[in-house]
Protein backbone atom coordinates (compact mmCIF):
# COMPACT_ATOMS: atom_id res chain seq x y z
CA UNK A 1 0.00 0.00 0.00
CA UNK A 2 1.41 3.40 -1.01
CA UNK A 3 2.16 5.93 1.72
CA UNK A 4 0.29 9.18 0.89
CA UNK A 5 2.88 11.24 2.77
CA UNK A 6 5.79 10.14 0.57
CA UNK A 7 5.49 13.10 -1.78
CA UNK A 8 5.15 15.54 1.11
CA UNK A 9 8.49 14.38 2.55
CA UNK A 10 10.35 15.11 -0.69
CA UNK A 11 10.63 18.76 -1.80
CA UNK A 12 12.86 20.49 -4.30
CA UNK A 13 14.91 23.29 -2.77
CA UNK A 14 13.61 26.71 -3.72
CA UNK A 15 15.98 29.04 -5.54
CA UNK A 16 16.98 32.24 -3.70
CA UNK A 17 16.48 34.55 -6.68
CA UNK A 18 14.95 38.00 -6.46
CA UNK A 19 13.06 38.87 -9.60
CA UNK A 20 11.56 42.33 -9.78
CA UNK A 21 8.23 42.67 -11.55
CA UNK A 22 7.91 45.30 -14.21
CA UNK A 23 4.55 46.49 -12.91
CA UNK A 24 2.88 46.17 -9.51
CA UNK A 25 -0.69 46.82 -8.40
CA UNK A 26 -0.04 46.55 -4.66
CA UNK A 27 -0.89 49.70 -2.69
CA UNK A 28 1.19 50.79 0.29
CA UNK A 29 -1.91 50.83 2.48
CA UNK A 30 -2.18 47.03 2.19
CA UNK A 31 1.06 46.71 4.15
CA UNK A 32 -0.40 48.60 7.14
CA UNK A 33 -2.51 46.38 9.44
CA UNK A 34 -6.14 47.47 9.70
CA UNK A 35 -5.87 47.69 13.49
CA UNK A 36 -2.57 49.57 13.61
CA UNK A 37 -2.88 52.50 16.09
CA UNK A 38 -1.28 54.90 13.63
CA UNK A 39 -4.29 54.70 11.30
CA UNK A 40 -6.68 56.77 13.48
CA UNK A 41 -3.82 59.17 14.27
CA UNK A 42 -3.31 59.84 10.57
CA UNK A 43 -7.04 60.35 10.04
CA UNK A 44 -7.31 62.84 12.90
CA UNK A 45 -4.17 64.67 11.80
CA UNK A 46 -5.44 64.95 8.21
CA UNK A 47 -8.74 66.39 9.43
CA UNK A 48 -6.90 69.00 11.47
CA UNK A 49 -4.72 70.02 8.50
CA UNK A 50 -7.79 70.48 6.31
CA UNK A 51 -9.19 72.90 8.88
CA UNK A 52 -6.09 75.12 8.62
CA UNK A 53 -5.80 74.87 4.86
CA UNK A 54 -6.34 78.64 4.60
CA UNK A 55 -3.35 79.21 6.88
CA UNK A 56 -1.13 76.91 4.82
CA UNK A 57 -2.14 78.79 1.64
CA UNK A 58 -1.09 82.08 3.24
CA UNK A 59 2.36 80.73 4.07
CA UNK A 60 3.29 80.20 0.41
CA UNK A 61 3.54 82.45 -2.61
CA UNK A 62 1.08 82.26 -5.52
CA UNK A 63 4.00 82.23 -7.96
CA UNK A 64 7.30 80.41 -8.30
CA UNK A 65 8.53 76.84 -8.10
CA UNK A 66 6.20 74.31 -6.50
CA UNK A 67 7.26 73.32 -2.99
CA UNK A 68 7.06 69.99 -1.23
CA UNK A 69 3.49 69.84 0.14
CA UNK A 70 3.61 71.16 3.72
CA UNK A 71 1.15 68.43 4.76
CA UNK A 72 3.82 65.81 3.99
CA UNK A 73 6.49 67.66 5.95
CA UNK A 74 4.14 67.97 8.92
CA UNK A 75 3.21 64.28 8.81
CA UNK A 76 6.91 63.38 8.67
CA UNK A 77 7.67 65.54 11.69
CA UNK A 78 4.81 63.91 13.58
CA UNK A 79 6.43 60.53 12.85
CA UNK A 80 9.69 61.88 14.25
CA UNK A 81 7.91 62.64 17.54
CA UNK A 82 5.89 59.41 17.68
CA UNK A 83 8.90 57.17 17.02
CA UNK A 84 11.49 59.36 18.84
CA UNK A 85 13.77 59.61 15.81
CA UNK A 86 16.84 61.54 16.88
CA UNK A 87 17.48 63.65 13.80
CA UNK A 88 15.90 64.78 10.57
CA UNK A 89 18.67 63.01 8.66
CA UNK A 90 17.63 59.72 10.27
CA UNK A 91 13.97 60.56 9.66
CA UNK A 92 14.53 60.94 5.92
CA UNK A 93 16.45 57.65 5.90
CA UNK A 94 13.55 55.90 7.64
CA UNK A 95 10.94 57.36 5.29
CA UNK A 96 13.04 56.14 2.36
CA UNK A 97 12.82 52.43 3.20
CA UNK A 98 10.00 52.09 5.76
CA UNK A 99 6.74 51.32 3.94
CA UNK A 100 4.58 52.35 6.90
CA UNK A 101 6.35 55.70 7.06
CA UNK A 102 5.92 56.23 3.32
CA UNK A 103 2.21 55.53 3.60
CA UNK A 104 1.78 57.82 6.61
CA UNK A 105 3.62 60.72 4.96
CA UNK A 106 1.69 60.32 1.69
CA UNK A 107 4.46 59.10 -0.62
CA UNK A 108 4.07 56.32 -3.14
CA UNK A 109 6.62 53.53 -3.32
CA UNK A 110 8.24 55.24 -6.34
CA UNK A 111 8.34 58.80 -4.94
CA UNK A 112 11.76 60.24 -4.18
CA UNK A 113 12.28 61.40 -0.60
CA UNK A 114 13.44 64.99 -0.14
CA UNK A 115 16.73 66.04 1.44
CA UNK A 116 16.88 66.45 5.22
CA UNK A 117 17.80 70.14 4.84
CA UNK A 118 14.26 70.75 3.55
CA UNK A 119 12.99 70.66 7.14
CA UNK A 120 15.24 73.47 8.33
CA UNK A 121 14.40 75.58 5.28
CA UNK A 122 10.66 75.24 5.91
CA UNK A 123 10.71 75.46 9.71
CA UNK A 124 11.01 79.25 9.68
CA UNK A 125 7.97 79.49 7.43
CA UNK A 126 5.91 77.31 9.77
CA UNK A 127 6.98 79.38 12.78
CA UNK A 128 6.47 82.74 11.08
CA UNK A 129 2.86 81.91 10.20
CA UNK A 130 2.11 80.18 13.55
CA UNK A 131 1.06 76.99 11.77
CA UNK A 132 2.13 74.55 14.47
CA UNK A 133 0.10 76.19 17.30
CA UNK A 134 -2.96 76.41 15.03
CA UNK A 135 -2.60 72.75 14.05
CA UNK A 136 -2.25 71.74 17.69
CA UNK A 137 -5.42 73.61 18.64
CA UNK A 138 -7.35 71.96 15.81
CA UNK A 139 -6.23 68.48 16.92
CA UNK A 140 -7.37 69.23 20.49
CA UNK A 141 -10.73 70.54 19.24
CA UNK A 142 -11.31 67.45 17.13
CA UNK A 143 -10.50 65.23 20.12
CA UNK A 144 -12.98 67.26 22.17
CA UNK A 145 -15.72 66.78 19.57
CA UNK A 146 -15.10 63.02 19.64
CA UNK A 147 -15.51 63.06 23.45
CA UNK A 148 -11.92 62.01 24.04
CA UNK A 149 -11.15 64.73 26.59
CA UNK A 150 -11.97 65.21 30.24
CA UNK A 151 -13.18 68.75 30.94
CA UNK A 152 -12.87 68.37 34.73
CA UNK A 153 -9.56 66.79 35.73
CA UNK A 154 -6.10 67.91 34.57
CA UNK A 155 -2.39 67.69 35.37
CA UNK A 156 0.37 70.25 34.79
CA UNK A 157 4.10 69.71 34.38
CA UNK A 158 7.21 71.42 33.07
CA UNK A 159 10.51 70.27 31.62
CA UNK A 160 13.93 71.66 30.81
CA UNK A 161 14.59 72.07 27.09
CA UNK A 162 18.29 72.37 26.39
CA UNK A 163 19.22 75.10 23.95
CA UNK A 164 21.76 74.78 21.17
CA UNK A 165 24.27 76.79 23.15
CA UNK A 166 27.22 75.73 25.29
CA UNK A 167 28.53 77.07 28.58
CA UNK A 168 31.50 78.44 26.64
CA UNK A 169 29.15 80.82 24.81
CA UNK A 170 27.80 82.25 28.10
CA UNK A 171 29.85 85.41 28.48
CA UNK A 172 29.51 88.89 29.98
CA UNK A 173 27.06 91.10 28.10
CA UNK A 174 28.87 93.40 25.72
CA UNK A 175 31.81 91.01 25.43
CA UNK A 176 32.49 90.95 21.70
CA UNK A 177 35.28 88.40 21.98
CA UNK A 178 38.13 90.89 22.35
CA UNK A 179 40.02 88.47 24.58
CA UNK A 180 42.96 87.35 22.41
CA UNK A 181 44.45 84.92 24.90
CA UNK A 182 42.65 81.95 23.30
CA UNK A 183 42.70 82.97 19.64
CA UNK A 184 45.29 80.33 18.77
CA UNK A 185 42.91 77.62 20.06
CA UNK A 186 40.11 78.47 17.64
CA UNK A 187 36.43 79.27 18.28
CA UNK A 188 36.01 76.23 20.56
CA UNK A 189 38.78 77.18 22.96
CA UNK A 190 38.72 75.90 26.52
CA UNK A 191 37.65 78.38 29.21
CA UNK A 192 38.08 78.23 32.98
CA UNK A 193 34.96 79.49 34.77
CA UNK A 194 36.18 78.60 38.28
CA UNK A 195 35.52 81.45 40.69
CA UNK A 196 33.64 83.50 38.06
CA UNK A 197 30.20 84.80 39.06
CA UNK A 198 27.99 84.05 36.06
CA UNK A 199 24.44 85.44 36.28
CA UNK A 200 21.72 85.77 33.67
CA UNK A 201 21.49 89.47 34.53
CA UNK A 202 25.12 90.08 33.59
CA UNK A 203 25.86 87.29 31.09
CA UNK A 204 24.26 85.95 27.91
CA UNK A 205 24.97 83.31 25.31
CA UNK A 206 26.64 84.58 22.16
CA UNK A 207 24.96 81.84 20.08
CA UNK A 208 21.46 82.02 21.65
CA UNK A 209 20.96 85.27 23.61
CA UNK A 210 17.46 84.27 24.81
CA UNK A 211 18.62 81.03 26.45
CA UNK A 212 19.14 81.12 30.21
CA UNK A 213 21.77 79.40 32.34
CA UNK A 214 19.42 77.32 34.50
CA UNK A 215 19.20 74.15 36.56
CA UNK A 216 15.93 72.44 37.40
CA UNK A 217 16.81 71.47 40.98
CA UNK A 218 19.52 71.79 43.60
CA UNK A 219 22.54 69.65 42.88
CA UNK A 220 21.73 69.28 39.18
CA UNK A 221 23.94 70.59 36.39
CA UNK A 222 23.21 74.03 34.96
CA UNK A 223 22.55 74.21 31.21
CA UNK A 224 21.66 76.83 28.64
CA UNK A 225 17.95 76.14 28.39
CA UNK A 226 14.30 77.05 28.01
CA UNK A 227 11.29 75.62 29.82
CA UNK A 228 8.43 73.63 28.28
CA UNK A 229 4.98 73.56 29.92
CA UNK A 230 1.99 71.27 29.35
CA UNK A 231 -1.53 70.70 30.62
CA UNK A 232 -2.78 67.12 30.30
CA UNK A 233 -6.38 65.97 30.63
CA UNK A 234 -6.65 62.91 32.85
CA UNK A 235 -9.14 60.70 30.98
CA UNK A 236 -6.92 59.60 28.10
CA UNK A 237 -3.69 61.41 28.93
CA UNK A 238 -3.93 63.87 26.01
CA UNK A 239 -2.00 67.13 26.15
CA UNK A 240 -4.41 70.05 25.67
CA UNK A 241 -2.03 72.97 26.26
CA UNK A 242 1.65 73.30 25.38
CA UNK A 243 3.93 76.34 25.64
CA UNK A 244 7.58 77.27 25.98
CA UNK A 245 9.11 80.10 27.99
CA UNK A 246 12.35 81.57 29.23
CA UNK A 247 13.84 79.56 32.07
CA UNK A 248 13.56 81.00 35.57
CA UNK A 249 12.37 79.92 39.00
CA UNK A 250 8.82 81.20 38.55
CA UNK A 251 7.99 80.30 34.96
CA UNK A 252 6.60 76.81 35.65
CA UNK A 253 3.93 78.05 38.07
CA UNK A 254 3.17 81.28 36.22
CA UNK A 255 2.74 79.51 32.89
CA UNK A 256 0.63 76.78 34.49
CA UNK A 257 -1.79 79.35 35.91
CA UNK A 258 -2.00 81.11 32.53
CA UNK A 259 -2.68 77.82 30.74
CA UNK A 260 -5.33 76.76 33.27
CA UNK A 261 -7.09 80.10 32.74
CA UNK A 262 -7.55 79.18 29.07
CA UNK A 263 -9.40 75.92 29.77
CA UNK A 264 -13.02 76.08 28.60
CA UNK A 265 -15.92 76.24 31.06
CA UNK A 266 -16.48 78.02 34.35
CA UNK A 267 -17.25 74.80 36.25
CA UNK A 268 -15.05 73.48 39.07
CA UNK A 269 -11.97 71.52 37.99
CA UNK A 270 -9.02 69.75 39.63
CA UNK A 271 -5.34 69.90 38.75
CA UNK A 272 -2.57 67.54 39.83
CA UNK A 273 1.08 68.61 40.01
CA UNK A 274 4.38 67.66 41.62
CA UNK A 275 5.86 69.30 44.69
CA UNK A 276 7.55 72.09 42.69
CA UNK A 277 4.09 73.65 42.41
CA UNK A 278 3.50 73.54 46.17
CA UNK A 279 3.61 77.28 46.83
CA UNK A 280 0.97 79.54 48.34
CA UNK A 281 0.93 81.66 45.20
CA UNK A 282 0.10 78.74 42.88
CA UNK A 283 -2.39 77.13 45.25
CA UNK A 284 -4.28 80.37 45.84
CA UNK A 285 -4.15 81.20 42.13
CA UNK A 286 -5.84 77.87 41.33
CA UNK A 287 -8.55 78.35 43.94
CA UNK A 288 -9.39 81.78 42.56
CA UNK A 289 -10.07 80.07 39.22
CA UNK A 290 -12.39 77.49 40.86
CA UNK A 291 -9.69 74.83 40.39
CA UNK A 292 -8.92 72.50 43.28
CA UNK A 293 -5.11 72.11 43.50
CA UNK A 294 -4.12 68.47 44.05
CA UNK A 295 -0.45 69.35 44.40
CA UNK A 296 2.07 66.96 45.96
CA UNK A 297 2.89 68.16 49.47
CA UNK A 298 6.38 69.55 50.03
CA UNK A 299 6.56 69.37 53.82
CA UNK A 300 10.29 70.19 53.79
CA UNK A 301 9.56 73.56 52.24
CA UNK A 302 10.19 76.58 54.47
CA UNK A 303 6.87 77.34 56.13
CA UNK A 304 5.50 73.89 55.31
CA UNK A 305 3.19 72.75 52.53
CA UNK A 306 0.51 75.03 51.08
CA UNK A 307 -1.77 71.96 50.86
CA UNK A 308 -3.58 71.07 54.09
CA UNK A 309 -5.33 67.91 55.20
CA UNK A 310 -8.73 69.10 53.93
CA UNK A 311 -7.44 68.53 50.40
CA UNK A 312 -4.95 65.66 50.73
CA UNK A 313 -7.32 63.38 52.71
CA UNK A 314 -9.70 62.88 49.78
CA UNK A 315 -9.45 59.90 47.42
CA UNK A 316 -9.54 62.27 44.43
CA UNK A 317 -6.26 63.78 45.61
CA UNK A 318 -4.54 60.39 45.38
CA UNK A 319 -5.99 59.79 41.90
CA UNK A 320 -4.74 63.19 40.70
CA UNK A 321 -1.25 62.41 41.99
CA UNK A 322 -1.26 59.19 40.00
CA UNK A 323 -2.10 61.06 36.80
CA UNK A 324 0.42 63.81 37.58
CA UNK A 325 3.18 61.20 37.34
CA UNK A 326 1.74 60.02 34.00
CA UNK A 327 1.92 63.58 32.61
CA UNK A 328 5.73 63.46 32.84
CA UNK A 329 5.74 60.78 30.15
CA UNK A 330 4.03 63.18 27.77
CA UNK A 331 7.01 65.51 28.12
CA UNK A 332 9.57 62.78 27.46
CA UNK A 333 9.75 63.74 23.79
CA UNK A 334 10.50 67.35 24.65
CA UNK A 335 13.59 66.67 26.70
CA UNK A 336 16.12 66.54 23.84
CA UNK A 337 17.66 69.78 22.64
CA UNK A 338 15.41 72.42 21.16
Amino acid sequence: MRNDTTQDNHQVRGADITQETLFTTVHLETFVPANHPIRPIRGLFNQAMKRINWLLDGAYSEYGRESIPPERLLRAQLLQVLYTIRSERQLVEQVSYNLLFRWFVGLSIDDEVWDHSTFSKNRDRLLEHAIIPALFEEVVELARKQDLLSEDHFSVDGTLIQAWASQKSFRPKGDEGNDTSHQDQGRNAERDFHGEKRLNDTHESRTDPEARNYKKSKGSEANMAYLGHTVMENRNGLIVKADASLADGYAERDMALAQLSELPGAHRKTVGADKHYDTHGFVEGCRKKSITPHVARNDKRRGGSAIDGRTSRHEGYKVSQKYASVSKKGLAGARPSA
